[in-house]
């Protein structure tokens, strides 16, 4: 992807953006800081960047070409791209024009994409040029959308007849006004999901401005409520050398990357994305080390163990990779297990910054680990607004055994769109506040740290007892053998459920005698024995997604056709 250097620059589009009474918006803050930094890098793409003043001047263009389009506050903008700066620059401009963006996963095919088209009532979408045929196929059945703006067009994936080329848009608008908005404004986030359709999860900005507190502490500040203050920040930042350049190695359609995007360019921080369309270790080591990256964000051992390989690759090669620039590395959203960790550790002082979240909340719990300084696998400390409720809504009492259910309050959603039953059964009401209550079960240790369980929607129900198929895994992967795992529970007339693993093998354990009755037993020295797999399945790989969850459907339908080839029945 190259810069085009015929789209007119714009500078700031009018006199600075003003708050709303009820505080501050992303727009209207990214915009102070902009004004205040507008030399300081903002956005890098391979070659490509964009500082705060381009970032700024660019997103007002597109946010001009949505409102001559006849997008207006609270329509939906839909994002169906892979990674790059014209994600963060549409994101920019929807909030500016107090449009509500909406992550598509760029894996969707036809049923999948026309549903979340539908079910967010989306009035644009942009897209990348590789998926113009999949979206062509639904176009039809999306009267809403009012423009399609194509990006990365080229000989082989030319703009199709029905779009308009991103820069071109951009050469023919005329920048947004700057206005007032309301910190209520939403930005949509599509769960997954490990069971049914994805839900939109809608976060007003006052929340996703409210997670970034521990950045600002950084420099001591309090969360911006200004134009003023975010201005002040920004300089503060900058003039401190504590800007973080940040690298989301997961797409941005993720939570994890996106939300930490929000946070590292609310204070005039720098997003560089990778420029490959699947994840690449190398590519990942390599452009840390050229952009001197200060914050690497991943989802958990899906993206360490290759990072790990990588590495060591590299330094068998004669030709270390230096990530000394790294100062944490991030996860949420899938287990980053101990052993893994050591070995990162190995590689960087960076602080490895275990986060427990997800697409409904964050701040549920952490776990940091430092060199000489490492925690247990799965155990986290709550976060500051987080606790662990039996279902009744009673408080977990640490060190009681009993298992509860993660609750966060602070800065949270508002519910899911157009799903008030969903909403009802997730944000819910204890101790007379309102909390996000995802599903994930915990109990509470006698040191006030929790252990995670799982999801109560892939929990496995075995012989009357319950199983949380992330602690079963999580054992697996202890294994040397074991590459990565996926653990699902088939019918069976005797145990109700029989819990079963599937495992994909690192190099040269393919073919190991007796390699599932020796993981069945590694296990059984770990694991109540109920808890155990009753059968090891090997698969070439695990499949997820590009966010590195786990993809339970997947794992579900391939457990069950194995099984049935190798005439695994009932009762077993």
């Amino acid at each position: 992807m190259v810069p085009n250097d015929t789209a007119p620059a714009a500078g700031p589009s009018s006199p600075a953006g003003t708050a709303g009474p009820d505080g501050l918006n992303l727009a209207t803050c990214w915009e102070a800081v902009a004004d205040a930094v507008p030399s300081a890098l903002a956005l890098r793409h391979g070659d490509l960047d964009r500082t705060w003043a381009e970032f700024e001047s660019r997103s007002s263009l597109l946010a001009g070409h949505l409102d001559a389009a006849g997008l207006r506050p609270d329509s939906k903008v839909a994002f169906y791209l892979f990674n790059g700066p014209e994600y963060l620059e549409g994101t920019f401009a929807a909030f500016k024009q107090r449009c509500v963006p909406v992550n598509v996963n760029y894996r969707y095919l036809t049923a999948e994409l026309l549903y979340l088209l539908q079910n967010s009532d989306a009035e644009a979408v942009l897209f990348s040029a590789e998926l113009a045929d999949r979206l062509d196929a639904v176009r039809a059945d999306a009267p809403l959308v009012r423009t399609y703006v194509c990006v990365g067009a080229s000989a082989e994936h030319p703009v199709p007849d029905w779009a308009v080329d991103y820069e071109t848009a951009l050469a023919a608008a005329t920048p947004a006004p700057r206005t007032e908005r309301s910190a209520d404004d939403l930005w949509f986030l599509y769960t997954g999901g490990t069971t049914g359709m994805p839900k939109g999860v809608m976060w007003p900005h006052r929340s996703l401005l409210g997670t970034a507190t521990a950045t600002f502490a950084i420099v001591k500040l309090p969360l911006p409520t200004t134009p003023d203050e975010a201005a002040h920040a920004a300089r503060t930042f900058h003039e401190r050398g504590k800007a973080v350049r940040m690298l989301p190695a997961a797409p941005l359609m993720h939570g994890t990357s996106a939300i930490t995007a929000v946070a590292v360019l609310s204070h005039g921080g720098s997003v560089t994305t990778l420029t490959g369309r699947s994840f690449d270790a190398d590519e990942l080591c390599a452009t840390v080390e050229r952009n001197r990256i200060s914050q690497l964000t991943i989802v958990g051992d899906a993206f360490a163990k290759p990072m790990v390989a990588a590495l060591q690759a590299a330094d068998a090669a004669g030709r270390p990779y230096d990530l000394s620039s790294l100062k944490v590395i991030a996860s949420s959203g899938v287990m980053w297990s101990q052993p893994v960790k050591d070995q990162v550790l190995g590689y960087c002082s960076a602080s490895l910054a275990d986060l427990l979240g997800s697409s409904e909340g964050v701040g549920f719990g952490a776990s940091v680990s430092k060199k000489g300084a490492t925690e247990q696998t799965a155990r986290f400390r709550l976060g500051e607004h987080a606790k662990v409720f039996t279902e009744d809504g009673v408080e977990v009492e640490p060190g009681s055994g009993v298992t509860g259910v993660l609750a966060v309050g602070g800065p949270i959603p508002v519910g899911y769109y157009k799903d008030p039953e969903k909403t009802a059964g997730t944000f819910r009401t204890f101790a007379g506040r309102v909390w996000s209550v995802p599903g994930d079960f915990a109990t509470v240790e006698a040191d006030g740290t929790i252990q995670l369980l799982g999801r109560g929607s892939v929990c496995i129900n075995t012989a009357g007892e319950k199983v949380y198929p992330e602690e079963v895994e999580e054992t697996l992967k202890l294994h040397g053998a074991v590459l990565d795992s996926n653990v699902v529970g088939l019918p069976d007339d005797k145990w109700g459920q029989a819990i079963t693993a599937l495992v994909s093998l690192t190099d040269g354990s393919l073919g190991t005698p007796d390699l599932e009755a020796e993981l069945v037993a590694h296990c059984k020295e770990r694991l109540a024995g109920y808890k155990c797999p009753k059968r090891v399945l090997v698969v070439p790989a695990v499949q997820r997604g590009p966010n590195g969850k786990a993809d339970y459907k997947w794992a579900l339908a391939t457990a069950t056709e194995l099984a049935g080839e190798q005439g695994v029945g009932n009762g077993g």
